[in-house]
């Protein structure tokens, strides 16, 4: 496989969350779609690159060992990107209101392979959570 970017690897945690359940939600995708969109780390990243970065992860995934690759390729994030890894795999978790145990598993996992102590991750889990709230669903 071929050197895999920063930025590739931080879409791979979201389409890997968003997976994970075997029901990837059009609010997760939507939400996917707008981070690459609004955030500052992904200022150079194009449409056609998150396109191409969600195919490889699928692929990734489809593989016997594919979401311990995806888990590896985050722990090798450089140290300043990987609380923000946490919180896009937390912000996507909580895009469609309903965190599948599948989803706290694989936010269990990335916390530990990303070296994330639990207070950190709990703040980063409930202010994604609240982010997503509406009148309608409080």
């Amino acid at each position: 496989m071929s050197a895999i970017s920063t930025l590739d690897t931080l879409i791979y945690v979201m389409v890997s969350i968003s997976a994970v359940d075997r029901s990837m939600s059009d609010e997760e995708m939507l939400r996917i779609g707008e981070i690459v969109k609004t955030l500052p780390v992904f200022d150079h990243y194009s449409s056609d690159q998150l396109v191409n970065a969600a195919k490889t992860c699928r692929d990734i995934l489809q593989e016997d060992e594919g979401l311990a690759t995806v888990l590896g390729l985050a722990a090798e994030l450089p140290q300043r990107l990987r609380v923000t890894a946490y919180a896009l795999a937390a912000e996507i978790a909580a895009a469609d209101l309903s965190v599948a145990a599948e989803e706290v598993r694989f936010l269990q996992l990335l916390r530990n392979r990303l070296s994330i102590d639990r207070l950190t991750a709990a703040a980063l889990e409930l202010a994604a959570h609240a982010r997503h709230q509406t009148a309608e669903n409080t």
